[in-house]
């Protein structure tokens, strides 16, 4: 079996994209799973194409398990942690968001791995990412 997830996009806009991702574990978890996939996201005005995304904001929902948010890249680089049983939010605005530092073989993308996942264990996050473009 597998964990039951689902992710629902909420807006793909010109500068934002917010996302809300869930998951029931049987105990299995997650490892590296792909979130947010730039290269899908609507491209701006000008039609050039989101090549990645600062997250803004984090609200979080946790039951048993924690939550690992990487960047995605040739070794991928951790950007932030929400603890296990916990419910709140995560306000990056005042700096500009969470900028990918991912290095080597960077994609843009967002990825989640669960650690201490059991039978039972949910989350519910939801992601406001202010998106980047590719120059013309």
């Amino acid at each position: 079996m597998a964990d039951a997830v689902a992710s629902q996009t909420l807006l793909d806009g010109e500068r934002l994209f917010i996302a809300k991702f869930t998951n029931i574990s049987d105990g299995t978890g997650e490892t590296g799973v792909v979130k947010i996939d730039v290269s899908t996201l609507a491209p701006n005005a000008f039609n050039l194409a989101c090549n990645g995304v600062k997250i803004n904001k984090i609200w979080s929902t946790t039951h048993g398990m924690e939550v690992r948010i990487l960047w995605d890249a040739t070794t991928d680089v951790f950007a932030w942690q929400i603890p296990q049983n916990s419910n709140y939010l995560m306000d990056f605005s005042s700096f500009g968001g969470l900028q990918n530092n991912g290095g080597a073989g960077v994609t843009g993308d967002v990825l989640f791995t669960t650690a201490d996942a059991s039978a039972g264990d949910m989350y519910t996050i939801v992601l406001e990412c202010i998106k980047t473009y590719a120059s013309a």
